[in-house]
């Protein structure tokens, strides 16, 4: 697939979603870039985070709370989404189920676990 033409929104958009392992939200990522590029739009984040995934440059997580999720870590590994405060963090070690013999063709794979992290356990129990 082409790559979209190089811009200066486009590059920084880019630049903060590889900057962080938090797997942030295109509002959080507006966030960031807000004071830096005046004249971004929200609207222009979600386009941008749209063609990096369709390029293969970021992954979408998963949807947590109504929000998108990405990840411009695009090798296969599983993350742990809390249903408490919606953080998603990428999990070290685990490795590629084994599926039943099938005729098709696999072209990816995404594996999460959801769960209530350390932190909201500990915030609930109190």
């Amino acid at each position: 697939m082409a790559t979209k033409r190089k811009s200066k929104k486009r590059d920084a958009i880019y630049e903060v979603l590889c900057s962080t392992k938090s797997h942030p939200n295109a509002e959080w990522v507006y966030t960031k870039l807000k004071q830096e590029i005046p004249g971004l739009s929200l609207g222009t984040v979600y386009r941008n985070l749209a063609c990096f995934q369709k390029e293969g440059k970021a992954v979408c997580v998963g949807t947590v709370n109504g929000q998108d999720r990405f990840d411009a870590d695009t090798s296969p590994h599983a993350h742990f989404v809390c249903q408490g405060c919606g953080s998603v963090t990428d999990l070290a070690g685990v490795k590629k189920p084994e599926l039943p013999a099938l005729d098709a063709k696999i072209d990816g794979y995404q594996l999460n676990f959801y769960g209530t992290c350390c932190d909201c356990l500990e915030k609930y129990a109190h």
